[in-house]
């Protein structure tokens, strides 16, 4: 150990399942730092606002936290910068706070789902393909970027909230032009027309039961993925195992984006085949799969 402590942690809703503590920490020990990562639970801290808890995090010396639903617009007007992808996006999911107090955001989600993406159903399953995305807050926003950085003809939003699935396809068509996105609702036959399709809601996971596309809408010709891992098998991906597509799950953005968020907070790049196995093994004991290890 070189002694370096690391304080980091987590701001949000609902995550008591989380896996970061584990990623982050095992990380910081395979580089021989000292390393405690803090849940801040929502749901847990009734009255606590987002702006009382990031104010304590910069005053406790935290070098880092992971921001994620619902405030990863809400933590925007409280940074003192924010990075150029995160600022195209309009979500921060990881900020970095220096010994001077100074805060910065990032988004790492595009760069886990994008990274997740290829090393599971690799970049022909999208480049010059179409995908409906449902979902278009601040992951399903990431996801979007994502799905053009990897090559997609034309993505297809819907949102509950319509407003922002039509924000969504504005900015989209703003920075890649015409024609590459567009609005779909979350019908059978309309999804039936794309390639692909990802769920970007909280739809699914642990304390929000149900999935926002319905199983007669998948098809064997799909693609589908998911950006849930609590639970990591959602009913989405169960129906779209059984409908014979290929599936994504949300564990592999779960690494990649911790991967990059570590070395953003520390400096030191962290091994992403590590993280993947640290996230199995803290996944089936998680999940009662398997028995916890003494060592």
């Amino acid at each position: 150990m070189t002694g370096r402590r690391v304080l980091l942690g987590l701001i949000g809703a609902n995550i008591q399942k989380s896996l970061s503590p584990v990623l982050h920490e095992n990380a910081c020990a395979a580089a021989g730092m000292h390393g405690y990562y803090h849940l801040m639970d929502l749901d847990h801290l009734p009255g606590r606002r987002l702006e009382d808890l990031f104010d304590a995090v910069r005053n406790a010396g935290f070098q880092g936290v992971n921001i994620t639903f619902p405030c990863k617009e809400a933590i925007l007007p409280l940074l003192h910068q924010v990075s150029d992808e995160a600022d195209e996006i309009g979500a921060v999911n990881t900020v970095t706070i220096g010994a001077d107090g100074r805060t910065v955001g990032y988004n790492t989600d595009r760069v886990g789902f994008r990274r997740s993406f290829e090393e599971t159903l690799g970049r022909a399953a999208i480049a010059g393909k179409t995908a409906a995305l449902i979902g278009a807050g601040g992951a399903g926003r990431a996801v979007a970027y994502a799905l053009m950085d990897l090559g997609a003809r034309c993505v297809l939003v819907h949102d509950r909230e319509a407003s922002r699935a039509e924000l969504l396809v504005a900015q989209l068509t703003a920075h890649f032009g015409h024609g590459r996105s567009g609005l779909t609702d979350a019908s059978p036959a309309a999804l039936a027309e794309a390639d692909g399709l990802i769920n970007a809601t909280p739809l699914g996971m642990q304390g929000f039961p149900g999935s926002p596309i319905a199983p007669d809408a998948l098809r064997a010709a799909h693609w589908v993925a998911d950006i849930i891992y609590s639970p990591l098998e959602t009913q989405l991906i169960k129906a779209a195992r059984l409908a014979g597509a290929e599936v994504l799950t949300g564990g592999g953005m779960c690494v990649h984006q911790a991967a990059e968020a570590f070395r953003l907070f520390t400096g030191i790049s962290a091994s992403a085949p590590h993280m993947h196995e640290m996230f199995a093994r803290a996944l089936a004991i998680r999940d009662g799969s398997a028995p916890p290890k003494s060592s």
